[in-house]
């Protein structure tokens, strides 16, 4: 799905306090789930109209010239990188090369396995420092995983990408969810999920919970392709959560005992507090040699 529109928008600056950057507003991939469509985050314009953010590798640039203390820099949370659009404008990639050029770690975030366009500067990063790319698994059903993130790679296509980015020595990370009530809340679906994720030897699963968040803006959509795609569904949601924020499966607790049991026989890291941890640790390599090695 390409987008509807597109236009340009003028920033001054495009990294964030937190050392984040998000190239692109909006997006195409129709994930029936997305809290990025919530009102609160205040876009002005369809979320199927992408706004570009005009000069962004120039401006990166710039701060990252500026940054005194070399860090861990982070993309992906609010927007993919990895938007059809991307392979048109390639801003993506120019930010990656300024990352790579002024010796910068990297932690991105996608569900697209457009990013081995690029793994040959992801690889030059993670020799430098440290590269960690992160994946969102929702559903190991490839025709649910149609329904509920129509327009993205499939959970078979990331996986795959996953033991790329594996084979190519760079870390990964998995973003385990949404596990929407009612549809991929069950214990199958959970345990294929790490089956995968062992399988690709991820270093930490990232999981709030097993359900769904939903506010105003993202709450109407999914409201609306629950009726498009699972009739009689949304009566069920309007009944068990009404206006809720969070929307916990009935399974949670199941759930939950499954997912921290089996990352701690396999080492992952899962509490969030971990991961993050090691999203952000800057970890620059040794490139002396002893003269007695």
């Amino acid at each position: 799905m390409e987008c509807a529109a597109l236009h340009y928008a003028d920033y001054k600056t495009i990294l964030s306090p937190q050392n984040g950057i998000n190239l692109y507003r909006g997006c195409t991939h129709g994930c029936i789930y997305c809290d990025s469509r919530s009102i609160c985050y205040q876009m002005n314009h369809d979320f199927e109209d992408i706004e570009v953010k005009r000069n962004a590798p120039l401006i990166l640039e710039t701060q990252l010239r500026k940054k005194r203390k070399t860090c861990m820099i982070s993309t992906g949370s609010m927007c993919d990188s990895y938007i059809p659009l991307e392979n048109e404008l390639q801003f993506t990639r120019q930010c990656l090369l300024l990352i790579e050029k002024y010796g910068f770690g990297l932690a991105i975030q996608t569900k697209s396995d457009r990013i081995l366009r690029d793994i040959d500067i992801l690889k030059r990063i993670n020799a430098k420092t440290k590269c960690v790319v992160q994946f969102t698994l929702t559903t190991y059903d490839e025709k649910l995983c149609r329904k509920i993130e129509p327009n993205v790679s499939t959970t078979l296509e990331r996986f795959h990408t996953l033991k790329t980015m594996r084979d190519a020595g760079i870390p990964t990370v998995v973003l385990l969810g949404p596990i929407l009530p009612f549809i991929n809340d069950t214990e199958e679906n959970l345990q294929w999920l790490l089956d995968y994720c062992v399988k690709a030897m991820v270093r930490g699963i990232l999981c709030f919970g097993f359900g769904v968040t939903l506010r105003a803006g993202n709450r109407e959509y999914f409201y609306a392709k629950l009726d498009e795609q699972f009739p009689s569904l949304k009566q069920k949601y309007v009944q068990q959560f009404g206006n809720a924020y969070i929307c916990n499966s009935s399974n949670s607790d199941h759930l939950r005992d499954i997912f921290q049991s089996k990352c701690a026989q396999q080492n992952i890291l899962c509490k969030p507090e971990d991961v993050f941890a090691y999203l952000r640790k800057f970890e620059p390599k040794d490139r002396q040699t002893s003269l007695f090695s």
